[in-house]
Formats: structure tokens, sequence, C-alpha cells
């Protein structure tokens, strides 16, 4: 009997793209990509933004068939049928590229660095992924960044995250409100959702004015600044 991988189908991609720490890393970025993306942009936009004692991980999804376009291979944490509220989810999908997520967490515990010195972060469906595994992880973290997303399965929480550490985690959550993909009324729903959720006082909502489905350089300033509120050098660093 050939022996069955535990973890999803995380072996068949790649290994993450990595920005080493400058000097030793105490603290750790975890950040996931969109649809059809890979790690490797993400990371050189990290390298621009570096934070010197900060390592940067940017994995790669999987490839699989994507329902939305039209069962198309492409890398996708899950599988995704529509971008609006009322969209049918991946429910087992995105629990497993949870847990996929929590053991990459894992991973960097074991290398040194403490969940709550890590954030996790992503872009579009690797945003919605970072928030869903922030909100039902027993991992207490520093707190995420979730670019132009929203929260998947939304509708099993509170419950699903009744014993959750990161009550108390900040997010950053920004929006575009030109976007034509993940639409910024569906972004600023997720952020009240949030509101609820974890303390509201530590959720900031940003938009930028005529963004699309994508980056921009202010946006990149606020992840940066948020970062290192975040994820501080300690002692004499």
């Amino acid at each position: 009997m050939p022996q069955r991988c535990m973890c999803g189908n995380s072996m068949s991609a790649p290994l993450p793209a990595i920005v080493p720490a400058a000097r030793k890393a105490t603290a750790a970025v975890i950040f996931l990509h969109g649809l059809g993306d890979t790690g490797h942009g993400w990371a050189e936009g990290f390298a621009g933004i570096r934070i010197p004692h900060v390592k940067y991980i940017c994995p790669h999804a999987p490839t699989m068939p994507v329902s939305l376009n039209m069962r198309m291979s492409m890398p996708s944490w899950f599988d995704i049928y529509g971008l609006n509220p009322d969209a049918k989810e991946d429910e087992a999908g995105i629990k497993r590229a949870s847990e996929n997520i929590k053991a990459l967490i894992d991973q960097e515990v074991k290398n040194g660095i403490p969940s709550h010195r890590i954030l996790l972060g992503g872009f579009s469906q690797g945003g919605a992924l970072s928030l869903y595994t922030a909100l039902t992880t027993q991992q207490k973290l520093a707190g995420v960044v979730a670019l132009s997303c929203w929260l998947p399965l939304r509708k099993s929480f509170p419950q699903a995250s009744a014993s959750c550490p990161n009550k108390d985690m900040h997010v950053l959550q920004c929006h575009g409100d030109a976007d034509p993909v993940v639409p910024f009324m569906f972004g600023s729903q997720t952020a009240e959702k949030m509101k609820s959720l974890v303390n509201p006082a530590n959720i900031t909502f940003k938009s930028y004015r005529g963004l699309p489905h994508s980056a921009c350089p202010e946006e990149m300033v606020d992840v940066k600044r948020f970062i290192e509120k975040q994820l501080p050098a300690i002692g004499d660093e």
C-alpha cells in the first residue's frame, strides 16, 4: 500500500519563496497569494518593504481545477464557485488548506519563532484563507494582513472561533474601492463581521480610491507600518 500523505495536497506545491531576515529572524510573516498566482511576486514585494529582523515566507498553492474558471487547473488554495456573499463554498477544501497553513506555522515555531511573533496574511483567496485560519487555529498569532478579500464559511462563525486564542488580534484589512473581482462591499461586510468575532478596536479597514483587484504602493506602506507595529524588534536588535 502506498503511504498517503496526511497534509492534503500541499506536497504537490514547490517550496515557499522566502525573503530571509537581514539579521537573526525573531519574527515571521507568512503571506498567501491569490488565485492563479505564486508566492514569487509577493516575496519580491516584501523584499521592497522588508524589516531587518523579520523573515517573509510566501508559499505556493497547489494546482487544482477551479470551478469559477471552467474547471481550468491553476494554483489555488481551495476551489471557488463564485465571488459573491451567496456563492456555494468548498468547505472541505478550505478546512484542508487551513490545516496546511497551521502546519506551516508549527514548522516556524519549531524553527524557533514563537507563534505570537508570526503574522499571517494574504491577497484575495490567500487573504480569505489567512482570516479563516487565524480565527480557527489554537496558535496565538501576532495578527493578520488581509488584502482585497473576504471571510470564507462566515456562517460557521462565531461557533467556529469559540475557543480561539486570537480574540484580541490586530487585523489590517485593505480593499480597493474599484475592485471588479471581489466587490468592495464584500470587503467592508467582512470587516463588520470580523468586528463581531474579535476585539473591534483592533480591526482596521482601509480603502484605496480607484484601486482595482491589486495592491498599490500606498497600501504596501500601510502594510509595512502594520508589520512594524505588530512585530517590533526585541530588546537590543
